[in-house]
């Protein structure tokens, strides 16, 4: 991997909102509702957003959606290398002329998946150091964090969500936007706000607010007994009835609202507590006793059949 500078991009290199219209009306696209498709068009955006992700010149940055190509060449300009995921035919087929046009020195830096990132599972060349995106607004969250389960080699994170999705994401315990999204995210990354866009940078100009949500990988991974699948159960069964108790939420998680509470009271959480009040530790130490109860359940189940078959060994051995 290259740690030397990356060379200066010709002045006009990237996109400004005539390039924008201009491209699109060569290739047919209109942006399309249903992808979530809303194109930057500006140029000091898109270098914003890059150097708010910190990205460096050793960088393997992976982008997904990027459409036209704004954001691609921003980050072409600072990082080693860029591997972009796009699921549209027409926008797939375009991009890898978009970069050689307008940075032709860098081609050999750019490589393309054309693939629903939700299906990507590996990625071409060296593994990824960054992750930076205007993430489509309706599959924002399940493609971050199955970016994030899928790359551990992701260090670095920044994307552009809807506003109302990025207060979600970096949510605190206690807040009234704190749910599911915070929660999982905050098992991969410490999260925090990274600033906010406006609407007339985008074309078409979405009807809400666009923020910038920064995720930094836990240097060490939470610590814990339980798999992953299993805290996120946790977590989904407390904020499916989050106005409700946790010992009334999760019993149909732990079997019984008895059950559900025999795990809180061992992980130090109060049943009575809500589950917009729980960090991630704390869920993590509830689906612990939950999967420590069941292995003592299995293994009297387990004892009991034993004894089953030693006592109709004796009988057998009478007769």
């Amino acid at each position: 991997m290259s740690t030397s500078p990356v060379p200066d991009a010709s002045p006009d290199a990237l996109f400004g909102a005539a390039d924008i219209r201009e491209l699109a009306d060569v290739l047919g696209v209109r942006p399309t509702k249903q992808r979530g498709q809303n194109f930057v068009i500006d140029a000091n955006t898109v270098r914003r957003i890059v150097r708010t992700a910190g990205v460096r010149p050793d960088d393997v940055v992976v982008e997904v959606g990027p459409g036209l190509g704004s954001l691609t060449l921003a980050l072409l300009e600072a990082a080693d290398r860029v591997v972009a995921v796009e699921i549209d035919d027409v926008l797939a087929g375009a991009l890898p002329a978009t970069v050689a046009a307008r940075m032709p020195g860098r081609v050999d830096r750019f490589a393309l998946v054309h693939s629903d990132a939700m299906r990507v599972t590996e990625l071409p060349g060296p593994p990824p150091t960054a992750l930076v995106a205007n993430l489509p607004y309706n599959v924002a969250v399940p493609v971050l964090l199955h970016m994030l389960e899928t790359f551990p080699s992701i260090e670095r994170t920044l994307v552009m969500v809807q506003a109302e999705v990025a207060d979600r994401l970096a949510a605190p315990p206690g807040s009234k936007v704190y749910g599911v999204p915070s929660v999982k995210a905050n098992w991969y990354a410490e999260v925090k706000r990274a600033g906010s866009i406006g609407r007339n940078v985008f074309w078409p100009a979405p009807n809400v607010d666009s923020g910038l949500v920064s995720l930094v990988r836990r240097a060490e991974p939470l610590k814990t007994t339980a798999e992953r699948r299993e805290v996120f159960a946790v977590v989904d069964a407390a904020f499916a009835q989050r106005r409700k108790t946790l010992r009334a939420a999760l019993a149909g998680w732990a079997g019984s609202a008895a059950a559900a509470e025999t795990a809180l009271v061992a992980a130090g959480v109060s049943p009575q507590a809500r589950g917009e009040s729980l960090s991630v530790e704390e869920f993590v130490r509830i689906a612990e006793n939950k999967v420590q109860e069941d292995k003592v359940q299995e293994n009297k189940v387990q004892e009991d059949k034993v004894q089953q078959q030693n006592s109709g060994d004796e009988e057998s051995g009478q007769l």
